[in-house]
């Protein structure tokens, strides 16, 4: 307390300068409509730009939890697209060649949507870590998309977490096609650029165009035509039996912060019937 008058003693002169000129405004202020209405204008502005600010920083410390709102409902959606249903249509022939058709939909895919919770993108054997594990229904072997296309495959799951195996990753392999002409082929990564995979096994004799559209088969784990990317090139015509089409991935490895776990409730139908085939 003695320290604080020896500083107000010290500093006596400053603070009675700063005490006057404050009274000279506040009069000034209130005898002269000119500068009244300067000033009320002026803490108008001053204090709407303070009420902006605190508003967006507000808004800002609110961002995660709008995005995990929004995630939530792209999922919702996402469940109601007709690519995650079953069409179990059967067009049926009678005596005198009219068509019936009887249709009835199932739903055979849906979605669970997870936060990334860690990515890696700079290895020959990349992985993901999710927020999302057995308690939430996901399996090894799921497929996992996000909204600019394929992700990657279920790995390991504990009971809150799972491990996906990147499509940036040196045993991936996903079933697609040209979304122009249907022609099938595989997507596999080189372990170079993330952002570029290159697409095998297509004929020599079939055009690929520039720009064109890579999208999934069906085949597998993932509903036809999600995105996996576009030709960055048409590929020149070799002597060789098959091309190797060069693709710029849909998927940003390097933003990815919310992604789809697929869930295809036929999976296991399919492919314990399938293990009864001999390829000899």
């Amino acid at each position: 307390m003695r320290n604080l008058w020896l500083f107000i003693l010290r500093f006596h002169a400053f603070f009675l300068f700063v005490i006057f000129e404050v009274i000279a405004i506040i009069l000034l202020i209130q005898n002269n409509d000119y500068q009244k209405t300067t000033f009320i204008n002026s803490s108008n502005h001053f204090i709407g730009n303070l009420y902006s600010a605190s508003n967006d920083f507000k808004s800002y410390l609110q961002l995660g939890r709008v995005n995990d709102s929004l995630v939530a409902e792209n999922a919702k959606l996402r469940n109601m697209l007709p690519s995650v249903f079953y069409n179990d249509s059967v067009k049926k022939a009678t005596i005198v060649d009219t068509l019936k058709q009887d249709s009835m939909k199932i739903q055979q895919y849906s979605y669970i949507e997870a936060k990334v919770v860690n990515n890696t993108v700079n290895y020959q054997s990349n992985f993901l870590t999710l927020n999302r594990g057995a308690r939430h229904g996901i399996k090894p072997g799921m497929g996992v998309i996000a909204d600019q296309g394929v992700v990657g495959i279920v790995r390991d799951v504990s009971d809150h977490f799972c491990t996906v195996m990147s499509l940036l990753h040196k045993d991936s392999k996903i079933s697609v096609k040209l979304a122009s002409t249907n022609v099938i082929g595989s997507l596999v990564w080189q372990g170079t650029n993330p952002r570029i995979a290159v697409l095998k096994e297509i004929p020599n004799h079939v055009t690929v165009k520039k720009g064109e559209k890579v999208v999934t088969t069906g085949y597998s784990l993932f509903p036809e035509n999600v995105s996996l990317g576009k030709v960055i090139d048409a590929p020149k015509q070799t002597g060789e039996s098959l091309l190797n089409v060069e693709v710029l991935l849909s998927t940003d490895f390097q933003r990815l912060q919310y992604v789809y776990v697929v869930q295809d409730k036929f999976i296991q139908e399919k492919q314990k019937l399938e293990s009864n085939l001999s390829h000899d």
